[in-house]
């Protein structure tokens, strides 16, 4: 059985959703000139699977986001879900899959945060703004059965 998918309910961030879910990736994809994915996680507080639209990079067959959250002052609630239930579901153009995110290392941050900030110029000012470090994170697709074990499903 799968389970429902609740969507962020933000108006215009909803509508990319919903180009991006009806059109199989091929509309919402670029999104403002940027490749975005949809990021599945499962709510730490209502246990319920929640879907965002992020910014992403590449490294090598690993995803890089960032929490920007916009540029508000605390970081986004699927980095929080993350922390608590690191098994997620991807969806970058028509590819669905499951994967598990990781705050980056110590060790590999600052390279990431240099191509992220590459990618999406917007997050320097952010940070500075804010007077918080932007959380960045890293995706890695894994095998379907591993995040269905996770609690996760594909959907």
């Amino acid at each position: 059985m799968t389970e429902q998918v609740y969507d962020n309910q933000t108006d215009w961030v909803n509508k990319h959703i919903r180009r991006y879910v009806e059109s199989g990736g091929a509309k919402g994809h670029r999104f403002y000139g940027k490749d975005a994915l949809l990021l599945t996680t499962r709510g730490r507080k209502t246990g319920k699977l929640r879907r965002t639209p992020l910014y992403y990079g590449r490294d090598g067959d690993r995803y890089v986001l960032v929490g920007s959250n916009g540029g508000v002052r605390t970081h986004p609630d699927w980095y929080f879900n993350v922390l608590a239930n690191p098994a997620v579901v991807v969806q970058v153009r028509g590819e669905t899959f499951p994967a598990l995110a990781r705050p980056a290392g110590a060790e590999e941050r600052p390279r990431l945060w240099e191509m992220m900030i590459e990618l999406v110029p917007q997050y320097v000012g952010y940070q500075k703004k804010l007077r918080r470090e932007l959380p960045v994170v890293v995706i890695e697709p894994q095998r379907a059965s591993s995040a269905v074990r996770a609690g996760v499903s594909e959907r």
